[in-house]
């Protein structure tokens, strides 16, 4: 198969609307072609495209920043002769100064189809200064890693921040070329944009299921994604990023684990056998235990819990990891209801709202954790409803059939 930024490079027919335009690229550290070489040398390698600006998100254009709110400066590349600004400093949103630099921006990033990856967010912003400014924005269209899934509440409105673009669920089955157009329409943009389509992309084909195993090299788009596993994990395990449990940052598999210092992990299961086994689906868990190099509970021994989606146990149609990760939530507070779950801090610039209520777009899913009544079918008519609803709006706007 084929991304966006390997036809673009390869066909000159695609890149003939370039010719004579001011060119930028957003980009980060998984934005590489097929060789591995990365899209913004590919591109200044090409006679016919004139780069003139390019820019970083969230841990920056080369990724060199570790954790959340840490902030990359812009910067002067000293072997192009571009500026390089960050959309992850002193400001979110490009500024008319940024805008200048350039006509038309190409938008190769590496998505997880998580809502809370806050890459989306990045292209919202992206598109509403275009339109704006009457700029142009190509999405040179990558795979979304975990397929065409889709599950978790939506996002309910007056719940936007920036790991929280629009009202959809926490997995989105979108890329980001298809993310792109459904902003365009949820937000009535008038922007001139395009997709770069991949050629190929087959989501529903093992072992994959969504990124093309044995043909692409795994590069990590943010620090804490190392590898597919954690990208099928990530839509259940990023929601510990608002709880004091480890989510196993200072570990060699972040996100794909869970733990803390005196957790009773045998009883944990045991309870989410009881309470929903049909949640538990589609992967193997493991009871572990690790030291956390930095980060939450670092230097301390924790007792945890791996989810394991990389041997033949993984059925993509069965593995929810949202719904895993609720239960395992859920678990813990039916056996020891005083536990200090949740984390009180700034998340991505944001006080006065609970981090796990941003992440989930809503205080749906701590209240459901934190009431002893509320039964898992209770969680499931509620995330059914949204999903169903988000599978029939986001039809109109997929690429790849």
């Amino acid at each position: 198969m084929k991304f966006g930024i390997d036809r673009l490079c390869a066909d000159p027919a695609l890149r003939q609307d370039l010719r004579g335009r001011r060119v930028g690229l957003l980009a980060h550290p998984a934005s590489v072609t097929a060789d591995l070489t990365h899209s913004l040398d590919a591109l200044a390698a090409l006679d016919d495209v004139r780069l003139t600006a390019a820019f970083g998100p969230q841990h920056g254009l080369r990724g060199d920043k570790q954790d959340n709110m840490v902030e990359s400066p812009d910067f002067h590349d000293p072997q192009l002769g571009i500026p390089v600004f960050s959309l992850y400093g002193e400001v979110r949103r490009p500024t008319d100064a940024m805008l200048d630099t350039f006509d038309v921006l190409l938008v190769d990033l590496q998505d997880l189809g998580c809502r809370i990856y806050t890459f989306i967010t990045t292209l919202r912003y992206v598109l509403e200064a275009a339109a704006r400014r009457g700029k142009s924005v190509w999405v040179l269209d990558r795979p979304n890693p975990i397929g065409r899934p889709v599950e978790g509440l939506s996002l309910r409105p007056g719940w936007e921040s920036f790991v929280g673009a629009g009202e959809m669920p926490m997995r989105h089955g979108l890329t980001l070329g298809e993310m792109g157009r459904w902003f365009i329409r949820r937000f009535d943009l008038e922007v001139d944009y395009r997709v770069v389509e991949m050629t190929g992309w087959r989501p529903e084909s093992a072992p994959g299921f969504g990124w093309p195993l044995g043909e692409r090299s795994w590069i990590n788009p943010s620090p804490n994604a190392p590898n597919l596993s954690m990208a099928r994990c990530y839509p259940g395990t990023v929601m510990l990023e608002g709880t004091t449990l480890s989510e196993g940052r200072g570990t060699t598999r972040p996100l794909e684990l869970f733990g803390a210092p005196g957790l009773d992990i045998g009883a944990i299961v045991a309870e989410m056998h009881r309470a929903a086994p049909e949640w538990l689906t589609g992967c193997r868990l493991r009871p572990c235990w690790f030291e956390p190099t930095f980060h939450k509970h670092r230097g301390l021994f924790c007792a945890g819990l791996q989810t394991h989606v990389e041997d033949g146990s993984y059925d993509h149609a069965s593995f929810r990891p949202w719904r895993l990760q609720a239960l395992a939530l859920k678990a813990l507070r039916n056996l020891q209801p005083g536990y200090d779950l949740w984390r009180d801090f700034p998340y991505e610039y944001e006080s006065g709202r609970l981090a796990i209520d941003l992440i989930n777009g809503s205080e749906l899913l701590r209240t459901w954790v934190d009431d002893r009544a509320a039964l898992p079918g209770d969680l499931e008519t509620l995330a059914r409803a949204d999903e169903l609803a988000w599978n029939e709006q986001r039809a109109s706007v997929l690429l790849y059939r």
